[in-house]
């Protein structure tokens, strides 16, 4: 997967980050040769700041759609950024029915007050058949991500999840021995990947494959090379993952259509 823009960052911090939606449809054809499967995709409004608007959405998947058809999942993000609350999270995902939507739990579903009206919003992903990603940011939610489960809030015969590494660390680099932990804590039959903040981006990608997980880079998490060089585009951070081992193929968007939908 690649996590090509994010919610914060603009040109000024990298003049190939991808913005507009012609900017994404460029970035969706180079990711693909690159060996991308799924693009994590966020939009902005026209002052560029993150926007949950189902319009500039529905411009942005027409876009890459037009440029890649369906060789690329198309997920959008749902991520609040201090701006939406669940609610206009959920509408916009209900008004859109996007392939495939990514979720931060922590945003959703916080605590036990809000379980019902995630209970329902979870059912409905699956009875609409959109994709869902669930994202954990510390082992003790992948351990509630079980409870949860087990309490059947969260109904996914095969549930998709996401370990973020670095986060919460100081300088927002991550620390790929960090995932060992969440994935001790993990159901065996989740599937998961990894995406890590900073040049250990690629370490992390390397380790999620070799223990049979899956790996998201990406200008969201990161700009740099192993070696501390600035990455040209976000294909070469895809071209380095899909590379950094040889015993596992790399998925196609059909892989990832027939392992979740």
């Amino acid at each position: 997967m690649c996590a090509p823009n994010g919610a914060r960052k603009t040109k000024a911090h990298h003049p190939a980050l991808p913005v507009s939606a012609t900017d994404l449809a460029d970035c969706a054809e180079s990711i693909l040769s690159a060996g991308a499967s799924i693009m994590h995709v966020h939009v902005r409004d026209d002052e560029g700041r993150h926007s949950l608007d189902v319009d500039r959405y529905r411009k942005a998947t027409d876009a890459i759609r037009g440029r890649v058809g369906d060789q690329l999942v198309v997920q959008v993000t749902t991520e609040a950024c201090g701006i939406y609350e669940p609610e206009q999270q959920i509408a916009m995902v209900r008004t859109l029915r996007p392939e495939a939507v990514s979720l931060a739990l922590k945003e959703l579903c916080p605590g036990d007050i809000e379980i019902e009206v995630a209970r329902d919003f979870f059912s409905w992903l699956k009875a609409e058949r959109v994709m869902a990603q669930y994202i954990l940011y510390t082992p003790g939610e992948v351990e509630r991500f079980g409870k949860l489960r087990d309490r059947g809030v969260i109904p996914d015969d095969r549930p998709f999840v996401l370990f973020v590494l670095g986060r919460y660390s100081d300088d927002l680099t991550g620390d790929p021995g960090e995932l060992d932990g969440f994935i001790s804590v993990l159901d065996s039959d989740v599937e998961w990947a990894v995406c890590s903040f900073g040049r250990a981006e690629q370490q992390a990608a390397l380790r999620a494959a070799s223990s049979y997980g899956h790996a998201r880079v990406g200008f969201e998490n990161n700009f740099l090379l192993p070696d501390g060089s600035i990455a040209a585009d976000n294909a070469a951070l895809v071209r380095l993952a899909a590379t950094c081992q040889t015993e596992r193929p790399v998925a196609t968007a059909a892989d990832v259509r027939n392992l979740f939908c």
